[in-house]
């Protein structure tokens, strides 16, 4: 499998000059066991020097139009607004948005769910870090609240995630959802005492559908149970990650 056909790309309705993908760990990279070979994860652990590889392998491989505008995420619901090339460092963030072509935004994941959110007209994307912790804080209504889309003119793609067939929690994470809404109940299936099966996909498109973007696609992968393809710190924990990216393709000067 080559590096081109081990990336993830949205199946969804052809937006024009919009692009969006996951990384894979099938990927050529630098990265030595257990983070083999694609991490793109500056704390995972990793040698630097392998991410920096990783990193600069995936700016090549994919001609992006800039250097991927990387967060700190910190499993919370801030959102940066790019609308100008930032600054050195990586910003304490969850979220990013831009109507900037060429500006490359990104999320960093290992069994969290990746969203991304676009414009129909393709003026404007989003991506978002959606773990359990951000999901039920309110990570993607804040993202949706930072487009200057109107929700009516978006879709929103689910990248791949901890599966509902693997994805075990307990007792506080069913009740972080529930205390929102509960009609979030119909998303967990109980295993044992105090421990539910939980699909982040349904809780997702639940919340999606809540702030008004209902034309949601994705969401049929399971990083947990595809270990030749993902990485997973639920099952691994020491993992590296996968990248999520989505741009506006710039105007050619042609």
């Amino acid at each position: 499998m080559s590096s081109a056909d081990a990336i993830l790309v949205p199946d969804w309705p052809a937006l024009p000059r919009v692009r969006a993908l996951t990384t894979t760990r099938q990927m050529a990279g630098a990265s030595r066991p257990p983070f083999d070979k694609f991490n793109l994860g500056s704390n995972s652990g990793d040698d630097p020097a392998s991410v920096a590889a990783n990193r600069a392998a995936l700016r090549a491989l994919l001609d992006l139009p800039g250097e991927p505008h990387w967060l700190r995420q910190v499993h919370g619901t801030n959102v940066m607004r790019l609308d100008a090339q930032a600054g050195e460092g990586e910003p304490q963030a969850d979220a990013a948005v831009t109507s900037t072509p060429g500006l490359v935004l990104a999320i960093l994941t290992a069994d969290c769910l990746p969203v991304v959110v676009a414009a129909r007209d393709g003026s404007e994307v989003a991506v978002a870090h959606a773990g359990w912790k951000g999901l039920a804080a309110g990570i993607l209504e804040a993202t949706v609240a930072s487009m200057r889309t109107a929700c009516a003119r978006c879709v929103a793609w689910l990248g791949p995630a901890a599966g509902p067939t693997a994805y075990e929690i307990g007792l506080e994470v069913r009740n972080a959802f529930l205390a929102h809404d509960r009609g979030a109940g119909t998303a967990f299936v109980p295993t044992r005492p105090g421990h539910w099966r939980v699909d982040l996909y349904a809780l997702a498109r639940q919340r999606l559908a809540d702030a008004g973007i209902r034309d949601v696609f994705g969401g049929d992968r399971c990083t947990i149970s595809e270990p030749q393809m993902f990485f997973s710190y639920r099952r691994d924990q020491r993992t590296g990650r996968m990248a999520t990216l989505a741009w506006i393709e710039p105007v050619s000067a042609a």
